[in-house]
């Protein structure tokens, strides 16, 4: 049994090097491309899928909508889910992430991105960005939608969606393909490779490379491996591990 992960294509935001968050911004021209070499990819390595899930944010929703065209496979059921988004960066949101290190200090902003128990400076209650000011989640309980997050406190809602909804699936047979956000990944990540705190920081997911999970008759994860070239995959883990650096 496999499972395929898959970070949104670049976003608009990804491109300006700012925080993103919860804002619910789309993806850049060079996003879409990279999400059509994703489904190309896949396809090209015969994947076929029974369910789909992604988060509510658009450059997940458009990510997937691209590469399940490339694959001519839209026809299948999607679940978009709120524990899926990507970490919350509170008052981050926005900010140029070099702007952020010259006004912070790098160590500081490290510790907002990198550290597993650190948030970011929490939005304000009556912020426009609230959660609970936005229609897309007038279902969740108000009280379990963040004004910050840790990656610790975005493992905490995806490790239970994990255990609860995407491991059963597969239980039963179920193909997953997962579009999510590079923090979300790297909450599932950490659980799936019982990866401890220190490792999980220096763990970067790059957009648009599908990542495929192997596992065992008993739902045991047996090894991981991203699908493309091994030198632009290696060249867009380092990409992200620098998005703080410069101007």
């Amino acid at each position: 049994m496999e499972l395929v992960l898959l970070r949104h294509g670049q976003s608009a935001w990804n491109l300006e090097n700012r925080f993103t968050g919860w804002v619910d911004v789309d993806l850049s021209e060079a996003g879409r491309r990279e999400a059509l070499r994703a489904g190309s990819l896949l396809k090209e390595g015969g994947f076929v899928f029974d369910v789909a899930y992604t988060s509510r944010l658009k450059r997940a929703i458009r990510t997937l909508w691209i590469t399940l065209d490339a694959l001519d496979q839209m026809w299948l059921p999607v679940h978009k889910d709120w524990r899926l988004n990507e970490r919350h960066y509170g008052a981050l949101q926005g900010l140029n992430k070099a702007e952020a290190v010259k006004a912070h200090g790098e160590e500081t902003v490290l510790a907002w991105r990198r550290s597993f128990s650190t948030p970011p400076p929490a939005l304000a209650a009556d912020s426009a960005m609230n959660p609970a000011r936005d229609a897309r989640y007038t279902d969740v309980d108000p009280a379990r939608l963040p004004l910050t997050e840790s990656l610790k406190e975005c493992c905490e809602r995806v490790v239970p969606f994990w255990e609860q909804e995407l491991l059963p699936a597969m239980r039963e047979g179920q193909r997953l393909i997962i579009t999510a956000h590079g923090n979300s990944l790297r909450a599932l990540v950490k659980h799936l490779d019982g990866m401890d705190e220190k490792s999980i920081a220096k763990l970067n997911i790059p957009t648009g490379f599908p990542l495929v999970y192997s596992f065992d008759a008993a739902m045991r994860p047996t090894g991981r491996r991203y699908l493309g070239d091994e030198n632009e995959v290696r060249a867009a883990i380092e990409g992200v591990a620098h998005q703080t650096k410069g101007v």
